[in-house]
């Protein structure tokens, strides 16, 4: 017998209606009832990196009906070493996406890694069908995954930072929708390669820090309103890092666990010995993997607030203080330069222009514990460990980490304020539905990466300053640091052969 060609969905509906135009389609979601959605109509994702949260995020993402995660890739093939919040965090989300509460209890740590993330995939599909499902497939090389799989319409990236911009990049020149978690980059140079990319190809993309928040809109109002005065500064503080920060690169080299490829990992970044102390959630001290505290969390905080208040255009200097500036070493202290990794904690200036709706104003970001001195108007209370403050020169805002319930100082000015009005009700909006929307309608989502260039180059100016160890003057426009020639080098990297971008 002659095989059976298989037709897709706009095959089968062409020719089966030039054959008779008598016949009816039967719409899918009758056909497969409500909520249904049809094969062809879902979002195929190829998920890079199974890790801890890549692996969590899965666990979410994978019951949304719009989409079918058909590859996963992570040059960590299995293993039960990662770093995590605590030790039953992953075991636990997949053991309820599962419904298998004995899932996981084989492993002596926290699992994670391609084998583990194929697993899910395979075993969570086949409960949702009824029959033994085997489609996802897994690989190590996130190039080798991009040229075999041809029904991939998007990727999603959950890889150490360095990687971000490369595989954003090499995906969209594959014409692939990108969703990543932040940063686009860690350095400048590539992160404005991937914006520029995405300009250029009109990929569709979505950086996953976007997030719509009600207090950011509030705050606006009141500046709009003068409750404030003139905006003079903008402070926001975290108590990250919860990672280790080390001072100098380790010295000793232990071997490369099996089934880990350290040659991918590592990636564009120039050749060193494997060491446990760079892999798996620790990656975001170094200043060649990570992005430090800021990229971490500032991402999260200062896009929606960036967005909502119109600040459109980047710092034109940055000014940096970090700590641990002296170690004891063999009994005796001594002044340590640190040119490897961000510091335990710090302080940064920016300074704005004036932008469309705002005048010309200072943000100081601050991490490790560092905080911006009590307002006076608190008496004898103290800020939170983490918080955002807006200060004019006729009065100040107070806000949680990302400008949750925000307050007029002091107390007396927000009740008058608030007398005869209805209380303040927190809302939130993720970008869940805007990025699968924005993929399938082949649109922008409001979180797509042409939407964060000025938060992006504020967040990695920010590591150069604390690189350069100096106040540093930066021309936006021509991607240059103009008073300090040897600070340029650090909106760039060295790359390894072969992996140039």
């Amino acid at each position: 017998m002659k095989k059976n060609r298989n037709y897709n969905r706009r095959e089968f509906v062409k020719t089966t209606a030039a054959a008779s135009v008598a016949f009816t389609i039967i719409p899918r979601n009758v056909l497969g009832g409500r909520g249904f959605i049809a094969p062809n109509d879902k979002i195929n994702i190829a998920y890079i990196g199974c890790g801890t949260q890549g692996l969590a995020e899965m666990c979410e993402l994978i019951t949304d009906p719009s989409i079918q995660i058909v590859s996963v890739c992570d040059p960590n093939k299995l293993s039960a070493d990662y770093i995590d919040w605590n030790a039953t965090r992953i075991k636990g989300a997949i053991q309820k996406l599962l419904n298998k509460p004995e899932w996981g209890t084989n492993y002596n740590g926290i699992p994670g890694g391609c084998d583990i993330g194929k697993e899910v995939v395979n075993t969570y599909y086949s409960m949702q069908s009824g029959n033994t499902y085997k489609s996802c497939s897994a690989y190590v090389d996130f190039r080798e995954q991009f040229e075999k799989e041809k029904g991939v319409d998007a990727v999603k990236i959950m890889t150490p930072d360095h990687l971000h911009g490369y595989i954003s990049v090499a995906a969209m020149k594959k014409g692939k929708h990108v969703v990543i978690h932040k940063p686009i980059a860690n350095r400048m140079y590539e992160a404005k390669l991937v914006i520029e990319t995405a300009k250029q190809t009109g990929i569709s993309t979505h950086l996953l820090a976007w997030s719509k928040r009600s207090g950011n809109a509030l705050v606006k109002k009141w500046i709009d309103e003068g409750q404030i005065g003139t905006l003079k500064e903008i402070h926001n503080w975290s108590n990250r890092p919860v990672w280790p920060q080390w001072t100098s690169k380790p010295k000793d080299t232990p071997p490369v666990p099996d089934g880990f490829n350290w040659d991918l990992w590592l990636g564009l970044v120039p050749d060193r010995s494997y060491h446990p102390n760079y892999t798996h959630n620790v990656f975001r001290g170094w200043y060649d993997f990570g992005g430090g505290a800021i990229a971490d969390m500032g991402h999260y905080s200062l896009w929606p607030m960036f967005l909502t208040l119109g600040i459109n255009t980047a710092p034109y200097s940055a000014e940096a203080f970090g700590t641990t500036t002296r170690i004891v070493e063999a009994n005796i202290s001594r002044p340590i330069v640190n040119d490897v990794a961000f510091p335990v904690s710090s302080i940064i200036r920016f300074k704005f222009s004036k932008q469309e709706t705002l005048p010309a104003f200072d943000l100081f970001w601050y991490d490790g514990g560092m905080k911006p001195n009590t307002p006076e108007e608190l008496g004898d209370a103290s800020l939170e460990a983490e918080g955002m403050m807006f200060v004019g020169d006729k009065g100040k805002i107070l806000a949680g980490f990302r400008t949750e319930n925000p307050r007029l100082l002091p107390d007396s000015k927000m009740k008058t304020y608030m007398e005869g009005k209805e209380p303040y009700k927190e809302n939130i909006e993720n970008g869940g539905p805007h990025w699968i929307n924005a993929f399938k309608n082949k649109t922008q989502s409001p979180g797509s990466f042409l939407n964060a260039g000025a938060v992006t180059e504020t967040i990695l100016l920010g590591a150069v300053a604390l690189q350069a160890r100096k106040k540093v003057l930066y021309d936006a426009k021509n991607m240059k640091i103009t008073n300090d020639e040897n600070a340029n080098k650090f909106l760039y990297r060295e790359y390894r052969k072969g992996w140039e971008m």
